[in-house]
């Protein structure tokens, strides 16, 4: 039978390497105990805040230090309960981290409203003339400013701060339900092997070359989400009503508008990825129909969709050789780069292969303070290792950032930081085509390529648009029901994948997506592959000087908006014309893969 192995069982040398952090429970407890007592300290400025230079700049420096022990215990905390989500005394740990980040968020919540309520940008430079070592936080003042008709008082402020452990409860029952209560079904692959579906494979079992396979994966799977649907529904639907009332309570008339203007991000940018993606569906729709001839099928369904043009599951690529393809691939971004990744991969950075219980997806983690750490859930394949070099791209951003910012510039936005992912996906394909010598996995790496655009580019743009009209339903005072999600998403669906059969099952996926739970997250995928295309095209017509621009870019960390950081890099998010780029290269890569598999 195969199933899935209980973490003990899985070799040491493949978890990531969280004594690096603490070096038992007991010494994260101390950490914990300790900076807990410091919190309140913070407060100690409350109301003198901008009395003098001297007396902001103790401040900014208690906050940092504060802050900076907090996001340590926290991230440790969060690891711990992300390997088995079923482990109940690291969810408690998890939980405790939550408390004290949000005690911390709510006693340093007056600083930035006494700035704005005092200071004025002559203000500012005076107090710098008097204390240069504020010259550190110009930005920090700047956006602060910027922020000052959406920031409430010194009360509300805190209130809020204090709310967040409670406004962030639809995406912790959701996370527990989807990863730790639900148990999905055991089916019978077509070789007689016992097959456990999970959130980590229910993709990769999509790809096996038996369709009726496929079919009962689809089916069993999402029959599961069907017994959940009212407890799904109820959480989405109060996250989404947590997004617009904490809008409102910041002065924003939507949700997308508060979102979007905490990064600076123009919400011309989010229609423009609407409308463009939307103007060239004819790309997907060709995808779909190429798909529904390589399988040899009358009417393409839901379960095909993520079924290999190749006809097949593709080489297996074990996680030893993935590592190697990724080294290689990232050389044009230079040496010390390159050398950076090879040492991350060795220095059990990642967290490697499923385990009963740990959080399902991937993602990039760690603070100023630690390490990067990479959860995967590899499974052998070619996505797997694609996943991979998306988790190092944001991991060696990370790096390059705190390594090149202080502390309060090294964070990012995620608009820029999915652009540094995807970047390495995309140097990983060119390497991949170019250089390796089997057929095979070239042909699989194109369809690959074909795919990650299809996911990234086209279904987050789709989950975009859900996302968007859910919110103007809960705006407009309508009802957030498992229905109204299910027509919305269903109606997505069958205009994204217009030459593709929409089942009743598929109308309900939108159950199993977790970002739903982040407000307006999803598109900056969208954008941030568009970005990163442009990016590596200019790198590979003009060489070093590209890449060096792109490395600036990294290196800026937090310490100007997105769009300016994007912009060292050589690219405008606010011209269509990268997604238009984007969509192109899809479209003639399309036109190669039917070329090579003799496809109308």
């Amino acid at each position: 039978m195969s199933s899935v192995p209980e973490r003990s069982d899985i070799d040491e040398e493949y978890k990531w390497d969280l004594e690096s952090i603490y070096a038992d429970d007991e010494e994260w407890e101390a950490a914990f105990e300790d900076v807990e007592e410091r919190v309140d300290d913070i407060r100690a400025y409350e109301g003198r805040v901008t009395e003098d230079a001297e007396t902001l700049l103790e401040a900014l420096e208690l906050e940092e230090a504060v802050i900076r022990d907090v996001s340590k215990v926290s991230s440790y905390a969060q690891l711990r309960s992300s390997e088995d989500t079923r482990n109940q005394e690291y969810q408690a740990l998890s939980a405790r981290a939550q408390s004290l980040a949000s005690k911390a968020q709510s006693a340093a919540s007056f600083i930035e409203p006494e700035i704005q309520q005092t200071l004025d940008e002559s203000d500012v430079a005076a107090f710098v003339d008097d204390e240069p070592a504020l010259a550190e936080y110009q930005h920090y003042f700047d956006d602060v400013l910027r922020m000052k008709p959406h920031t409430r008082s010194a009360e509300v402020e805190e209130l809020l701060a204090e709310l967040s452990e409670v406004t962030g409860a639809p995406s912790d029952i959701y996370s527990m339900l989807s990863n730790a209560d639900m148990t999905f079904p055991t089916v019978e692959n077509p070789e007689g092997e016992d097959v456990e579906i999970s959130q980590g494979n229910f993709t990769k079992l999509l790809k096996h070359p038996n369709r009726e396979f496929r079919q009962t994966v689809h089916e069993e799977f999402y029959e599961e989400w069907a017994d959940v649907r009212n407890a799904v529904g109820s959480s989405l639907k109060n996250s989404v009503k947590t997004d617009v009332k904490l809008a409102r309570a910041r002065n924003y008339e939507t949700a997308r508008e508060a979102a979007l203007d905490d990064p600076n991000v123009p919400v011309e940018v989010y229609d423009n990825l609407l409308n463009t993606v939307r103007d060239n569906l004819g790309y997907l729709h060709r995808h779909a129909d190429l798909k529904r001839q390589a399988i040899d099928a009358d009417e393409l369904q839901m379960w095909d969709l993520y079924m290999s043009l190749t006809g097949d599951e593709g080489p297996e690529i074990p996680y030893e050789q993935a590592k190697e393809y990724i080294v290689e691939a990232v050389a044009p971004l230079g040496e010390d780069y390159q050398e950076r990744v090879a040492e991350g991969l060795e220095n059990r950075w990642v967290d490697v292969y499923e385990n009963r219980g740990k959080r399902s997806g991937a993602y990039s983690a760690g603070t100023y303070d630690t390490q990067p750490f990479i959860m995967m859930n590899y499974q052998d394949d070619i996505t797997s290792m694609f996943t991979l070099a998306h988790e190092l791209g944001h991991s060696l951003h990370s790096e390059l950032s705190k390594e090149a910012q202080p502390w309060q510039y090294s964070g990012y936005e995620i608009f820029v930081a999915e652009v540094a992912s995807t970047v390495n996906e995309t140097l990983l394909t060119h390497y991949l085509l170019e250089n390796v010598e089997d057929d095979e996995l070239r042909t699989h790496v194109l369809d690959e390529y074909l795919e990650r655009v299809r996911s990234t580019l086209y279904r987050q743009t789709m989950f975009a648009d859900f996302e968007q009209q859910i919110h103007e339903v809960a705006e407009d005072g309508g009802a957030l029901t498992p229905d109204t999600f299910d027509e919305l998403y269903g109606n997505l669906k069958a205009e994204f994948y217009e030459p593709a059969v929409v089942d009743d099952a598929i109308r309900r996926e939108w159950m199993r997506i977790p970002h739903f739970y982040y407000s307006y997250y999803v598109y900056q995928y969208s954008t941030g592959i568009s970005a990163a295309v442009s990016i590596v095209e200019r790198i590979r017509e003009e060489g070093d000087d590209a890449a060096a621009d792109y490395l600036d870019a990294l290196e800026m960390g937090g310490a100007a908006y997105p769009m300016e950081i994007l912009e060292t890099a050589g690219v405008d998010m606010a011209s269509p014309e990268p997604i238009e780029e984007a969509l192109a290269v899809y479209g003639d890569y399309l036109e190669r893969m039917a070329d090579l598999l003799d496809l109308d």
